[in-house]
């Protein structure tokens, strides 16, 4: 299988071949920081290879205080980006840095003892395909 992505200013596009093994949802307090949302969504491959298209002078790696947790990102517009990790064996890939349909569900909720304490009952939240107008009354 092949999937696309860009970042969003579009000066990094880059090209997965191969299958994920793994989708899930990260609670934890690093993937929260590093995602601004409740959960990070990160795909996962110890076969599929990553091959940048362009900008990959536009990618910078973090490695927080070299503990694992490791994001990339766009230098220009910050969008998270895929990254190689233990040692190269495994390819993470944020589900929403793909510009293509994703054949899969999450696997699983991670760390979900250490959710936010707003992310509860979301389906519940009004849904709205834009931002809605303020109330004019």
């Amino acid at each position: 299988m092949k999937y696309v992505g860009t970042c969003l200013c579009g000066k990094v596009a880059f090209e997965i071949n191969g299958e994920f093994d793994s989708f899930f949802l990260c609670h934890c307090e690093r993937c929260r920081k590093d995602t601004g949302s409740a959960h990070a969504a990160n795909l996962f491959s110890s076969t599929a290879r990553l091959r940048w298209k362009s900008g990959e002078d536009n990618v910078r790696t973090f490695d927080f205080n070299s503990t694992g947790h490791i994001k990339s990102f766009c230098i220009d517009c910050g969008s998270a980006l895929p990254n190689l990790q233990m040692g190269g064996t495994l390819l993470v890939v944020p589900a929403g840095s793909l510009d293509c349909d994703v054949p899969l569900q999450p696997d699983g909720h991670i760390f979900y003892s250490k959710k936010a304490n707003w992310d509860e009952k979301l389906e519940k939240v009004p849904k709205f395909d834009q931002l809605p107008e303020e109330d004019k009354a």
